[in-house]
């Protein structure tokens, strides 16, 4: 089957997902489905996919813009690419990250950056990462009439501190300190919540003692919901594919493919070809020619074979 002849799923028609809508879908234990996206065709992808909630996730430092980690990317990055992801959707709630250094330093930081998200890039909400002095962020920001969702398990903003990419909360110690900064950020008025690579079995310990919806990714089934990166599921990334990512298409090699394809008719004059031209009456043209000055090369070949030979 060609890629053209794909069959597009029918979505039935819903209204706009609201922060109600993710309460009454955890009460009635109807999974949350979210995904990041970071640009308009992603976006309109997601949005006629159905999906729930699409995040503008910092992982688009890595996936669109080249970094080696989230840590570089900026808030002004971050805006450019949550604004182009507003503009794609109609349906799905939309969570933008806050950047590593916008949020950290103060309440008054937090606020302001936050701010930005939800008045310049259109965000219905942002998300924090970790427990500790996040809370108190995520505090401010939701005291300032901005909706927040917590992120705690492994945190990638500040995966160097605790120990590198890799599953966090495998020992009963450190599950318990997952779940004591996950009830912190309920506490302090987080929507909802994202539980990042934890086992799945201290995942289902906590689900009952939370009240908010829980979004998983490498946390197991147990969750509200499940979260993965728009260019890993669709096979388009090519850096490190975490555990806990499954591939529902392969689509990396057939964009190659088809860009070389581009690239050798170019070469070969098979590109364009009649049918992608667009054509001019031949009485145009004739009038064209007679406006246009004389090709150099004409010009040059004239005065060639009219000037004196030296021979």
């Amino acid at each position: 089957m060609s890629a053209h002849s794909v069959p597009i799923p029918t979505v039935p028609a819903r209204p706009r997902v609201t922060f109600g809508h993710l309460t009454d879908m955890k009460a009635h234990s109807e999974p949350i489905v979210m995904v990041t996206a970071y640009d308009y065709p992603s976006a309109q992808i997601a949005d006629a996919a159905g999906v729930d909630i699409v995040l503008v996730g910092d992982s688009a430092a890595m996936t669109v813009l080249g970094y080696d980690s989230t840590v570089p990317v900026t808030v002004d990055e971050m805006l450019m690419l949550t604004a182009a992801v507003r503009r794609g959707l109609r349906h799905p709630l939309l969570v933008a990250d806050l950047p590593f250094g916008s949020y950290e330093v103060s309440d008054e930081q937090a606020v302001a950056t936050a701010l930005r998200f939800i008045k310049d890039a259109g965000a219905d909400a942002v998300k924090i990462e970790r427990g500790g002095t996040s809370v108190e962020r995520a505090r401010a920001i939701v005291a300032a009439g901005i909706p927040v969702m917590g992120h705690v398990g492994l945190t990638p903003q500040t995966a160097a501190s605790i120990g590198g990419y890799r599953a966090q909360g495998r020992t009963a110690e450190e599950a318990h300190v997952v779940f004591h900064s996950a009830r912190a950020l309920q506490n302090a008025g987080c929507f909802a919540l994202v539980f990042e690579a934890i086992p799945s079995e201290a995942a289902a310990a906590m689900m009952p003692l939370l009240e908010v919806p829980v979004i998983g990714i490498g946390a197991g089934p147990a969750t509200d919901g499940q979260v993965l990166v728009f260019h890993d599921l669709l096979g388009i990334y090519d850096g490190h594919v975490p555990r806990f990512v499954k591939r529902y298409a392969e689509l990396r090699a057939p964009m190659i493919a088809a860009v070389a394809a581009y690239a050798e008719d170019v070469r070969t004059h098979r590109y364009p070809q009649p049918e992608h031209e667009y054509a001019m009456p031949r009485a145009e043209t004739q009038l064209l020619m007679g406006l246009l000055p004389e090709p150099a090369r004409s010009r040059d070949a004239g005065n060639r074979s009219t000037a004196p030979s030296t021979a």
